[in-house]
């Protein structure tokens, strides 16, 4: 039996937290950027008050008082209170950082600092007494009233609420509950006293008072349960419908208001739209990842199945054959869906930039904003989880290369703001995820200087604007004119291309001087499954992803040229297209050596256009599991992993942009390494 039963339930609170944060944050940065309306503002208080009323079930005590005081703001300003303005907006964002580091804190076990964020709260507060005349005051386009509704089919509840005596005590505040009541429809009040004692025996934190709400709504009974879901273990609730009412006359609970009175934020109205709910469950990610591999077995094994059919007589084995291919189309379709349930949107790491962008240029003194596009696109949780430190490397070297002081971009005719875009997209099968910066780019002749005065590159060396920008990537290369907490170290953009090509990625640069600069990631959607083309070389077979592939064709002797030092190159209706033949690449014996005797497949790659890839024969085309070489064996330059196929042989996956970049373009590697890789892929 479990020593602590409530340990799944504390995790599922902080893992709500998570997403909680993350949608508080995205609703903050939307006022912040000029958008939002009415319902932004309610999204805001939901994730405020969710946070507190399950901290107040754990016994969060910090926690708690932090977020009653924030969800106090944000209810006056739904009150129209106090005035959003760019003040109160970097405030409430404060407030955000602040209480995703106190749920933190709660989460590690761990205690705040003392006095933590004591000057946010201070400046909450000091906002909550300024609209203090107000706060009792019940607004004057609300009608309150038990004998009307405001639209036909209404119906009319009578809730009876009775606080046990410790609610108050769990920063539960009964007016924030008419409130939202209030929202919903038409309400009248009656107070019940019968439970105050004596003067001499009254505990200021107790709750004596109870109260009977008549609510008239067209809302569902289950709205009227949202709103008491963090007290109904504070209280004695009943909720019971009293009849269904056709009105005439309607009372306008909330009449139409300006949002905010916000002379630099402008606020956008939108249409509401019905919204289909969704019900979802919460499973382990371990379970996903076990259920992900076991598909990836059935597929493997179907395939076997359908190799094995096919040597089969379709005339002895009709009903067997047919149902070998129902298999195949089921098991695509079963891969498709587990692969879609381990998708994620990229919202939850873009969710994290806005802090490290405001803390940044807060301690270099810089102004500067993000703007985030795209955030709903989604990839496999396996590479989501490792973008973070790639994307926050390149935001950080953005803000302190990149974008200027304040003055100097007022000198130069820019914005005092700088402005960062980081947007994702899919294109063919891939996510290409960009961050831009309108800074002061790359100066090229400053790169060059210090490349070669740390060696890096020869002195007198001539190299093109890509060749340059790429010096940047380089281990141990800064531009920094000194060391910081911040940079200097020449640690940070190599390690984003590492990652990046871990991932079986490429990240290119580009860059105009005074206008900022640009950074592409493309990565793969899934780590796990891929449509690849099957080819043979020699004995040996590869795959070569689909989404990589032009066209493929049989060339003429006289489109093939040879180049000194480059090799064969293919003139391809107007173009040059460099070819890679791959038994020279991987040593293998008894290949076709002339292209023209062979296929070449035109692939297109990440930053090195166009190439043609030169094998022995097409063998068709297979959806692969991938399998990880570097888990089992190391780093291999033009192979990113290993297939099993149907006739049970191992098979390598080409990486065609690393494979173009690789030493082995100019210098065959030798044949024992080759044959060590795959016999290590056979093995595992």
């Amino acid at each position: 039996m479990d020593a602590n039963p409530l340990a799944q339930f504390r995790k599922t609170y902080f893992e709500e937290c998570a997403e909680l944060l993350d949608a508080l944050q995205s609703h903050l940065e939307q006022l912040s950027n000029g958008g939002g309306d009415e319902e932004t503002l309610h999204a805001i208080f939901r994730s405020v008050h969710s946070i507190k009323g399950g901290a107040g079930a754990f016994g969060f005590a910090t926690l708690v008082t932090f977020s009653h005081v924030f969800e106090s703001l944000l209810d006056a300003i739904r009150d129209r209170k106090v005035q959003v303005n760019l003040d109160v907006i970097q405030l409430l964002l404060r407030a955000s950082d602040a209480l995703g580091d106190i749920v933190s804190a709660a989460r590690d076990d761990s205690a705040v600092p003392a006095g933590f964020a004591g000057d946010i709260s201070a400046s909450l507060e000091e906002l909550l007494v300024a609209s203090s005349e107000n706060m009792c005051a019940k607004p004057a386009n609300i009608a309150v009233a038990a004998d009307a509704t405001r639209a036909n089919g209404e119906s009319r509840y009578r809730i009876v609420f009775a606080p046990h005596s410790e609610m108050l005590r769990n920063a539960n505040e009964p007016l924030l509950l008419v409130r939202q009541l209030r929202r919903l429809g038409g309400l009248s009040i009656e107070v019940d006293t019968s439970r105050i004692p004596r003067l001499a025996e009254i505990e200021p934190e107790a709750a004596y008072l109870s109260w009977i709400y008549t609510l008239d709504t067209g809302a569902p009974e289950s709205a009227i349960h949202e709103v008491f879901e963090f007290v109904e273990d504070d209280c004695d609730l009943t909720i019971q419908v009293v009849s269904t009412a056709t009105i005439a006359d309607p009372i306008i609970a909330d009449a139409a208001w300006p949002l905010m009175a916000v002379p630099a934020v402008k606020i956008e109205e939108t249409a509401s739209a019905a919204i289909t709910p969704t019900q979802s469950i919460r499973v382990d990610v371990d379970k996903v990842d076990r259920l992900v591999n076991l598909v990836g077995e059935m597929v493997i094994t179907q395939a076997m199945l359908t190799e094995q059919s096919s040597l089969l007589p379709l005339d002895h084995y009709p009903a067997l054959i047919q149902g070998i291919e129902a298999l195949a189309q089921s098991a695509r379709e079963l891969q498709e869906s587990v692969m879609a349930i381990r998708a994620q949107p990229v919202k939850s790491v873009f969710a994290r930039m806005p802090r490290i962008v405001r803390d940044l240029a807060a301690t270099l003194g810089k102004e500067v904003r993000i703007i985030t596009t795209g955030e709903m696109t989604e990839i496999d949780k396996t590479v989501i989880e490792q973008l973070n430190d790639p994307l926050t490397h390149m935001i950080r070297n953005a803000i302190d290369h990149g974008i200027e002081m304040p003055d100097i971009r007022a000198g130069v005719g820019k914005p005092r703001q700088g402005t960062i875009h980081l947007g994702a997209a899919q294109r063919s099968g891939r996510i290409v995820i960009e961050v831009s910066d309108d800074g002061r780019g790359i100066d090229r002749g400053k790169v060059v200087a210090k490349a070669q005065s740390r060696g890096l590159v020869p002195a007198g060396a001539t190299l093109s604007d890509e060749e340059i920008d790429n010096l940047i990537f380089l281990p141990a290369f800064s531009t920094a004119d000194k060391v910081s907490n911040i940079s200097g170290r020449g640690v940070g953009m190599d390690v984003v291309k590492r990652n990046v090509q871990t991932l079986g990625g490429r990240i290119t640069v580009q860059s105009q001087f005074g206008a900022g600069s640009r950074f592409i990631l493309s990565l793969p959607l899934t780590l796990a499954v891929l449509d690849g083309m099957v080819v043979s070389v020699g004995s040996e077979t590869y795959i070569i992803p689909l989404t990589a592939i032009i066209e493929s064709l049989r060339p003429k002797a006289a489109d093939v040229h040879p180049v000194v030092g480059r090799g064969d190159v293919l003139g391809l209706r107007g173009e040059y297209v460099p070819l890679i033949h791959l038994h020279r690449q991987f040593s293998i014996a008894n290949a076709i050596a002339d292209p023209c005797h062979g296929i070449v497949i035109i692939v297109q790659s990440e930053g090195a256009g166009r190439i043609g890839v030169v094998v022995d024969d097409l063998l068709g085309q297979q959806q692969v599991v991938v399998k990880s070489l570097e888990a089992n064996y190391d780093r291999v330059d033009g192979i990113s992993g290993a297939t099993i196929l149907g006739n049970g042989r191992v098979a390598l996956i080409l990486d065609i942009a690393r494979l173009r970049e690789s030493d082995c373009a100019n210098r065959p590697e030798p044949t024992r390494r080759w044959a060590e890789v795959r016999e290590t892929a056979r093995a595992h």
